[in-house]
């Protein structure tokens, strides 16, 4: 892309974000949430704009028109912002979702990935339990105790199981979502051998006839903690995507933009953990009936596609009435 087309492409922003500025320093009332958001959106695209020119037309008067137009959006966007609330609200009731809707097809793929060595480590066991023992880390496998999951007796090693499935997964979240910086390949088979593990336990315990109980305790958290590995995982997937097909951009700069978003992303994924790590630690383990712990499982799952319905409603409003 030469300067003339960058500038093109790219000029009707500049030009909105101006009288943005201007229309926001002669405010005198607070700032509403959607002008803030609308806002925001212009200087990141400036900003990553301003990134490009810098390096490839560093010397260009565009390199500098977008640096002074940076920095008075920045000053103006934290002056204005520092100390407010509202921009973590904005986040998390717009701003990830607007992000996770972009990407759903990355965290879909990582999903099927997941799937995938789900369903291939649970036939594999069904088919010869002996390669379970290749399929699982011995620690796991001489930790499993299918005949005392469930019994009320033994509610300490059911946490236990539960526990040794679920504790790392903010660690193979984060390690999924950094995946993204070997081309997405360790992201692939981060996501793939969580599924294996899962697939596998599973073939056990319906081998005991255990598998109602078995899912009784993993989906009350599951759900929602699969869930933001998905997203996690769909980050990094796309932020190796994005290097080998980075359009009219280049590939180090598309790595860098991308591992902004995903930071993003990530960080939206923080309350999920930190819910399902509630349920975990007192729904999981606690003596209640199975059905119970399905009916939290089913409320979690319509719990997130309510949070994310609500969210594409709030942006299709902002759309239709800037």
């Amino acid at each position: 892309m030469n300067i003339k087309q960058f500038v093109l492409q790219h000029k009707d922003n500049w030009e909105q974000l101006e009288h943005s500025i201007q229309h926001l320093h002669k405010r005198k009332r607070r700032i509403s949430g959607k002008e803030i958001d609308q806002f925001h959106q212009l200087y990141q695209q400036a900003a990553q704009n301003l990134s490009y020119s810098q390096t490839y037309f560093p010397n260009n008067d565009v390199t500098a028109y977008l640096n002074g137009l940076v920095a008075k959006s920045h000053n103006l966007l934290y002056k204005d912002q520092v100390t407010s609330t509202r921009q973590i609200k904005v986040f998390f009731t717009m701003t990830f979702i607007k992000l996770l809707l972009e990407q759903r097809t990355a965290a879909i793929i990582a999903m099927l990935l997941f799937t995938l060595g789900a369903a291939g480590a649970f036939f594999a066991a069904l088919e010869d339990p002996k390669n379970l023992t290749a399929i699982l880390p011995q620690e796991i496998l001489q930790g499993v105790d299918p005949e005392s999951l469930g019994e009320g007796n033994q509610q300490v090693p059911a946490t236990m199981m539960s526990a040794s499935i679920m504790t790392n997964n903010i660690q193979v979240a984060f390690l999924a979502f950094a995946g993204g910086i070997t081309l997405g390949l360790l992201t692939v088979y981060v996501m793939i051998y969580n599924g294996i593990i899962i697939g596998a336990l599973a073939a056990i315990f319906w081998q005991h006839g255990k598998s109602y109980v078995f899912w009784a305790y993993i989906l009350p958290h599951g759900v929602i903690e699969l869930t933001a590995i998905f997203i996690a995982g769909g980050a990094g997937i796309l932020m190796g995507y994005k290097f080998f097909v980075p359009g009219n951009y280049s590939r180090m700069y598309q790595l860098k933009v991308q591992a902004k978003r995903s930071v993003q992303l990530i960080i939206g994924t923080i309350p999920l953990f930190i819910i399902a790590g509630i349920i975990e630690g007192f729904i999981t383990p606690a003596n209640i009936s199975l059905e119970l712990k399905y009916l939290v499982a089913f409320l979690t799952l319509i719990g997130l596609i309510l949070y994310v319905w609500i969210g594409k409603r709030k942006l299709l409003a902002k759309t239709e009435n800037p």
